[in-house]
C-alpha cells in the first residue's frame, strides 16, 4: 500500500492533474442539466437532487481513483448521459422511490454482465480499425464544435485555438494546460465567467427506499441498461483499445461498476459506466507523453469529482459560471489529438478501410433505432460490410 502512494507521489504531474479536471469539468458542465431533468421529472426535492449529485460525484470519483490506481492506467467513470436524457423523457408519472428500483435495477444487471464476461466476449470481436472509426465518429461532432463555438466568439476560440497551435510544439504536454488557462483569462476580460451565485456548502445525501414496478422494470430499466452498454460502455472500450490498452479486462470493471451503483442507487445514483469522451482526454498524449503514467490524470479525475459530489449545489453554480463556448471550444481542442490519432488507425489498412468509413459515418451521424444509440449502429454495420468483404473475397 505505501509502496504504491509512493508510485503515483512520483508520477504526479500538473499536465495529468489538469486533463482530469477538464474532463470533471466538461463532463458536469456539458451535462448536469440533463441530470436534473431527470431529477425533476421523476418529481424529486432540490434536496433529493444535491443528493443524487453527491452520489453521481461520489461514486465516479470513488470508480476513477480506485480502478486507476489498481490497473495503473486511466480509467474514468462517469454517469450516463444518454441514460440520463432517456430518464428525463421517461419517468414523467413514476414516483422517486420507483425510479430508484429502476437503478438498483439496472445496477444488477451490470453485475450479472460483468460477472459473466458477456459484454467482454462480444466486444472482443471488434477489430481495432473498426473500434477507432468509432471513437472518430463519437468524437466527430466535438471537433465540429470548435469552429461552430468559433462563429459565436472568434475572439476567445481564435486565441486558444492558436494557443494551442503554438504550444503543441513548442510546450506540447502542457498544450491544454494553456489553452485552459488562457481561455479563463479571456472569459473573465469578457465579463462572461458568472460566479456571483456561488455559495458552497456540503451536501447532505437523503436515502430513498426503492419500489420495484415491473412494467417500469421493462420499459424503462431495460432501455436504461441497453442505452448504457451500447452508447457509453461500447466507445468507451474503444477508446482504451485505441489508446494503448487493448488488452485491459473489461469484464471486472463493469462488475465494481454494478456494485458502486448498487451502493449508491438509493442516493440517487442512478447508472455508472465506462466514459468514453472525456476518457479520450485523460488517455491521450496531452496527459503525459508515457502512457504508462496516464493514470494519474483518472485519479486526479476522481479527485475532482468527490469534491464536486461533496459541494453538490455550489459545483452546478460554478459549472454553470462558464460560458458554453468556452467549454464547448476546450472539449473539442482537448480531443483533436485522439480524433486524428483515431482516424489514422480506421484507414491505414485497405482491408479494413471500407467497414471502418461505414462506422465512422454512422457513428458520427447519430442515429437511433429502437432506443439504442448510433455508436452501436456504427459497429453492427461496419462488421457487417467487412463481413461481405471477406466473402467477396
Amino acid at each position: 500500500m505505501l509502496s504504491n502512494i509512493k508510485t503515483i507521489i512520483r508520477d504526479w504531474s500538473v499536465s495529468a492533474t489538469v486533463s482530469g479536471f477538464i474532463a470533471v469539468l466538461i463532463g458536469f458542465a456539458s451535462a448536469m442539466a440533463i441530470v436534473l431533468q431527470a431529477g425533476q421529472a421523476a418529481g424529486a426535492s432540490p434536496q433529493i437532487l444535491e443528493s443524487w449529485i453527491w452520489a453521481l460525484g461520489i461514486g465516479m470519483g470513488v470508480g476513477c481513483i480506485g480502478l486507476s490506481a489498481y490497473y495503473k492506467r486511466p480509467i474514468i467513470i462517469v454517469w450516463s448521459t444518454p441514460g440520463a436524457a432517456l430518464l428525463a423523457t421517461s419517468l414523467m408519472g413514476a414516483t422517486i422511490e420507483q425510479a430508484t428500483g429502476i437503478f438498483i435495477f439496472v445496477a444488477i444487471l451490470s453485475i450479472v454482465v460483468g460477472v459473466t464476461g458477456a459484454f467482454q466476449k462480444l466486444t472482443s470481436y471488434i477489430p481495432l480499425p473498426i473500434a477507432s472509426a468509432l471513437l472518430a465518429g463519437v468524437l466527430f461532432q466535438f471537433g465540429l464544435q470548435i469552429f461552430t463555438s468559433f462563429a459565436l466568439n472568434p475572439l476567445l476560440v481564435g486565441i486558444m485555438l492558436g494557443i494551442y497551435l503554438l504550444t503543441k510544439r513548442v510546450l506540447p504536454r502542457y498544450a491544454i494546460v494553456c489553452v485552459f488557462l488562457v481561455g479563463i483569462i479571456i472569459t473573465t476580460f469578457q465579463g462572461q465567467l458568472a460566479t456571483e451565485n456561488l455559495a458552497f456548502q456540503l451536501t447532505t445525501p437523503i436515502w430513498v427506499t426503492p419500489e420495484f414496478d415491473i412494467n417500469l422494470l421493462i420499459g424503462i430499466g431495460i432501455p436504461l441498461f441497453i442505452v448504457t452498454m451500447t452508447s457509453q460502455n461500447l466507445p468507451g472500450i474503444a477508446v482504451l483499445k485505441t489508446s494503448g490498452y487493448e488488452k485491459q479486462s473489461i469484464s471486472p470493471i463493469l462488475t465494481v461498476v454494478g456494485g458502486i451503483n448498487l451502493v449508491l442507487a438509493p442516493f440517487g445514483g442512478f447508472t455508472f459506466n465506462l466514459a468514453a469522451i472525456t476518457a479520450a482526454i485523460c488517455t491521450s498524449d496531452e496527459a503525459h507523453p508515457d502512457k504508462n503514467k496516464r493514470y494519474i490524470a483518472g485519479i486526479a479525475a476522481g479527485i475532482f469529482n468527490i469534491i464536486a459530489g461533496l459541494l453538490g449545489a455550489a459545483v452546478v453554480a460554478l459549472f454553470a459560471s462558464f460560458p458554453i463556448t468556452f467549454i464547448s471550444a476546450l472539449a473539442g481542442i482537448a480531443l483533436l489529438g485522439t480524433i486524428a490519432n483515431s482516424l489514422n488507425t480506421a484507414f491505414v489498412e485497405p482491408v479494413y478501410r471500407e467497414a471502418a468509413l461505414v462506422t465512422f459515418l454512422v457513428s458520427a451521424s447519430g442515429i437511433s433505432f429502437f432506443e439504442i444509440a448510433a455508436s452501436f449502429w456504427g459497429v453492427v454495420f461496419g462488421l457487417i460490410v467487412f463481413a461481405f468483404r471477406r466473402i467477396r473475397h
